[in-house]
């Protein structure tokens, strides 16, 4: 290190050089950071977070540069510099490996916006709804009240799908007739049309599974908010149950999963 400090070759148009390329290297990082800012601002998809890491990447770059250029006018041999740096950016590739993969997941998933905040997403095994998206995670809440960090890598790995991409999610149940019975695919369209949260303006499917002068299977297909699956299944179930029991006819339904893929709504 001494060896290094003696060969300096210090004069003083070599100190004026240096304090010139400071001072610009400085001035320039200032520049930046207002020019980016702006710049970035006009990119509402990417979230706070990120636009703040990239500002500052740029400004410690150029602070930098500019200490590099200011020891080469001081004479500095530019060999234990580029040893040091290359030392550096080992162990911070090394390190911050996962930090950058998240990061340059994150830039993805709010620049290509498959799912912003609000929506319902399923993903790893978790659902639920989208509270906050940055510069690392996309932190979900899930339906029965955790919040949940998925990592933007393992997001962008894994598939990713957006409940709410339609504004609607189908659910099904399914009702076993104990008896032959006319008119029971317009009785049960009506009974589940009348429950609260079903939406309207999708159709009510009705789909023969099994029919015999003993029993009759019918599967039931509805539509209704992303977020009130299991609330609006229920109230379907019960609604059906009485209906049925009100025409004398015995039946028993059960609420499926609504594991089957989303397909577009049907308008009516």
């Amino acid at each position: 290190m001494a060896e290094w400090v003696a060969s300096l070759d210090i004069d003083g148009w070599s100190l004026l050089f240096a304090a010139l390329s400071l001072v610009a290297g400085w001035v320039l990082s200032r520049l930046a950071r207002r020019g980016l800012t702006r710049l970035l601002a006009r990119l509402p998809s990417l979230g706070e977070a990120v636009r703040t890491a990239i500002v500052r990447v740029v400004v410690y770059a150029l602070i930098l540069l500019g200490v590099g250029v200011a020891l080469g006018f001081l004479g500095a041999s530019v060999q234990p510099l580029l040893a040091i740096a290359l030392i550096v950016a080992v162990v911070l590739v090394l390190v911050l490996r996962g930090i950058a993969d998240n990061f340059a997941a994150g830039v993805v998933l709010q620049t290509r916006r498959p799912i912003e905040v609000g929506d319902v997403l399923t993903s790893d095994d978790i659902e639920g709804e989208v509270v906050e998206l940055n510069g690392r995670a996309v932190v979900v809440k899930t339906f029965d009240g955790r919040i949940v960090h998925l990592p933007n890598g393992a997001v962008l790995q894994q598939p990713l799908v957006n409940e709410s991409a339609h504004g609607a999610r189908r659910s099904e149940v399914e009702v076993r007739v104990g008896a032959a019975a006319d008119g029971m695919p317009e009785a049960i369209t009506e009974a589940v049309r009348a429950v609260e949260g079903v939406h309207q303006r999708e159709r009510v499917d009705v789909l023969s599974r099994s029919r015999s002068p003993e029993r009759q299977i019918y599967r039931v297909r509805f539509w209704h908010h992303p977020k009130h699956g299991t609330t609006v299944s229920s109230a379907v179930v019960d609604s059906l149950a009485e209906a049925l029991a009100g025409r004398g006819i015995p039946a028993t339904v059960t609420s499926d999963p609504p594991a089957a893929p989303l397909t577009p709504p049907f308008q009516t």
